[in-house]
């Protein structure tokens, strides 16, 4: 026998004796729990086509192998650390393509954390809200929707990028930077999906070199852009551009990078050594600034020039 006890906004419908967590945002998306998920009476009820589901473990056979649902998993836990920004393109494009066919169901275990940043997400862009706005706009749908502190994080970066993912965008690429870096403290490697981090090698010869290069002092090989750049503000004046230590983002040159912790960096030409790298440890920029990680060439050893000429290929 069904019946449907309110609690708060959540919808609390009851099949079998167990209760059954699910709402509806928005024409078309709803938003619930695994227990939603997974319960055939409730997805034949509100005729879901398309689930997505934001967890450790995939939906289960019975329900993956339903003809009419069409499903995407993403494996990640309610960790502040996990990189759910990185999903959000995806996710969009799957709740939209879901929407204009049926009806899509967006959840994780609780449907408080992973599937609201989602959902959240979503309707930033749709709308063109801050996170502040959206947040509330999807509380009064669900108010017990709640995501940690780390994909607050995440969705408030989105809104800053203009709700896409931008790979220029500085602090994307540091974001991102700290991700892989979370990975390496675990694995003592950088893992396979974060090696599109390594930039192409800037001393090779390009149809339209960057006018501003740093170069070995020793040999002139040209070693980073000013796009390479990982810059951060003087920590006493909060405002200025500190130049006291170039730190970069990981370039192809660079040995070890993918294999090590930490090491020292040599030019790719003359082996002069020319600075040093560290993912887990970071480093103190004269500055006062803590950077982490950071991958740095040391000014003495460098020498900035603000005109390309004849940018030799030197693998």
């Amino acid at each position: 026998m069904e019946k449907s006890v309110p609690k708060g906004d959540v919808l609390h419908t009851y099949f079998n004796g167990g209760p059954v967590s699910i709402d509806l945002i928005e024409k078309n998306l709803y938003l619930g729990s695994l227990s939603a998920a997974t319960d055939i009476p409730t997805l034949n009820k509100y005729e879901i086509t398309h689930i997505l589901t934001i967890d450790t473990v995939p939906l289960p056979r019975n329900v993956l192998d339903i003809r009419n649902i069409t499903s995407k998993f993403i494996q990640l836990s309610d960790q502040p650390k996990e990189d759910l920004l990185s999903h959000f393109t995806n996710s969009i494009e799957f709740i939209n393509n879901g929407i204009s066919r049926g009806n899509v169901l967006v959840h994780c275990y609780f449907g408080v954390s992973r599937s609201a940043t989602i959902i959240i997400a979503y309707i930033m862009k749709k709308y063109n809200l801050n996170y502040t706005e959206a947040l509330k706009k999807v509380k009064k749908r669900r108010s017990i929707v709640c995501p940690n502190r780390g994909f607050v994080t995440q969705l408030i970066l989105f809104e800053e990028m203009l709700y896409k993912v931008n790979p220029n965008h500085l602090r994307y690429k540091n974001y991102r930077l700290t991700c892989a870096a979370d990975k390496v403290k675990k694995a003592k490697i950088l893992p396979q999906d974060y090696h599109d981090l390594i930039k192409r090698d800037p001393g090779v010869t390009q149809i339209q070199p960057e006018p501003n290069v740093y170069r070995c002092k020793r040999c002139r090989r040209v070693l980073a852009g000013e796009s390479n750049l990982i810059t951060h503000k003087e920590k006493i004046s909060d405002e200025q551009i500190c130049r006291k230590t170039y730190f970069l983002e990981p370039l192809s040159w660079m040995n070890g990078i993918t294999q090590s912790v930490q090491g020292k960096l040599h030019c790719p030409k003359c082996n002069n050594k020319v600075g040093s790298f560290s993912w887990v440890m970071g480093c103190a920029c004269p500055c006062g600034c803590e950077v982490a990680p950071a991958f740095y060439l040391t000014p003495s050893k460098i020498d900035w020039t603000n005109v390309v000429k004849n940018v030799e290929i030197t693998l």
